[in-house]
Order: C-alpha cells, then sequence, then structure tokens
C-alpha cells in the first residue's frame, strides 16, 4: 500500500444536517475505483466479498434485514436501490447513527464510492476527538476497498489488517488520515484550535503501542 497515493486519493468532507432529534453531524468520505459499478456493488453487498476486504458480516443484506458486522456495528437495510445506493443504520455502542453509500460511474469504467456517515454527536465529545474518531476508521475501510479491488489479491484478512495498522506504515497512514480530518473540520467552520487540540487527541487513541 502506497501510503501517500492512498491518501491523496481519498475526498474528506465535514458538515450538519438538521433532523427531527436535532442538529447531526456529517462525514462524507469518497474514492474513485478502476472497476465497474456492478462490481464494487457486488463488493459492498456480498457478504462473502465483504469480509475479503472489510470483515465477517452476518445476518440479512436485503430491504429492511438486520446485518452485523463481525466485532463492529450492526444495523437494519433502510434503501436499498441496486446497483446505484444503499442506506443502512448503524448502531454501535448503544448509539445509533447512519449510513449512505452511492456509487456513480466515473469516465474510463471507472466508480465512485461515496460514503456518507450522519450522526447526532454530543458537543463535548465533538471538541475533545472531532471527525476523525469515525473519519479514521472509515479511512482504513477504503483502504481495504482499495486493496481487494485493485491489488488483485483475494482479499486482506482482519489479522492482516491489524497488523499492517500496528505497523510503521499503518501509523504514518492514520497519522496523516488524523490531520485531513482535522482540516476538513476547520474547512467546516471548526476553530482551527480546537481542531489541532482534537487531531492530536484522536491521533493518540488510533496510534498508541498495544498493551504488552
Amino acid at each position: 500500500m502506497d501510503v501517500t497515493h492512498q491518501i491523496a486519493a481519498v475526498e474528506r468532507r465535514v458538515g450538519s444536517r438538521v433532523l427531527p432529534a436535532g442538529e447531526a453531524r456529517v462525514l462524507t468520505i469518497s474514492q474513485a475505483y478502476d472497476a465497474p459499478v456492478a462490481d464494487v456493488w457486488d463488493a459492498c453487498t456480498d457478504p462473502d466479498r465483504i469480509r475479503r476486504w472489510f470483515a465477517p458480516v452476518s445476518g440479512e443484506l436485503r430491504l429492511h434485514g438486520r446485518y452485523q458486522i463481525e466485532g463492529n456495528a450492526g444495523g437494519v437495510v433502510q434503501r436499498c436501490d441496486p446497483p446505484e445506493s444503499f442506506a443502512a443504520t448503524w448502531e454501535y455502542g448503544g448509539e445509533v447513527s447512519w449510513i449512505e453509500v452511492r456509487l456513480t460511474p466515473e469516465p474510463g469504467g471507472r466508480t465512485r464510492f461515496t460514503l456518507e456517515h450522519v450522526a447526532h454527536v454530543d458537543d463535548e465529545s465533538w471538541a475533545r476527538f472531532g471527525p476523525g474518531a469515525v473519519g479514521i476508521g472509515w479511512d482504513l475501510a477504503l483502504v481495504g476497498l482499495a486493496t481487494y479491488l485493485g491489488g488483485g489479491t483475494g482479499g486482506v484478512t482482519p489479522e492482516q489488517a491489524d497488523v499492517w495498522t500496528r505497523s510503521d506504515a499503518g501509523r504514518e497512514f492514520m497519522l496523516r488520515s488524523s490531520q485531513l480530518w482535522g482540516e476538513a473540520s476547520v474547512a467546516a467552520g471548526t476553530d482551527p484550535a480546537e481542531a489541532a487540540a482534537a487531531t492530536e487527541r484522536v491521533t493518540a487513541a488510533y496510534t498508541k503501542p498495544p498493551p504488552p
């Protein structure tokens, strides 16, 4: 994995949206892949393929079906418009947020993958960790998808992904991802000093050495 190339290939935005329950934060992450829409759709919706770049998933990946990602979030598929988009709840740690994945064709047979994550986040939590708390994780997911679609391999196991994130290259990637999410936060109106402090804290949380 070329860390510099992958970091530069991803677009990151931070915004907000008013929902019935109040204001929510919106994180958007996007990357174009050298694969047709149908192939990227299948990679994102076929359980056997999802585990090759993200994590094992169980349940019913259909409209109104409930899914569970091993060691991560679960939820309910709320909308499914193959091969263009799907939306689902993202339930983790007692909190509910929402994700939407959109696939759009680009010239040369490429496909742009765009993921939007909408979450109610209290001001204290946002001030402490900023968008990187969620954004770094999605950046790592896109690393997996890029490796799977473009690397000509059979995929990446969770064990291999864990080894990589603990490597120097993995730590460098998470550091750069954190910095860029901090910049996206500033572009969305966050005070630069507050964004810098949040970036430092979330970087430390992701890159701290494992316990002995």
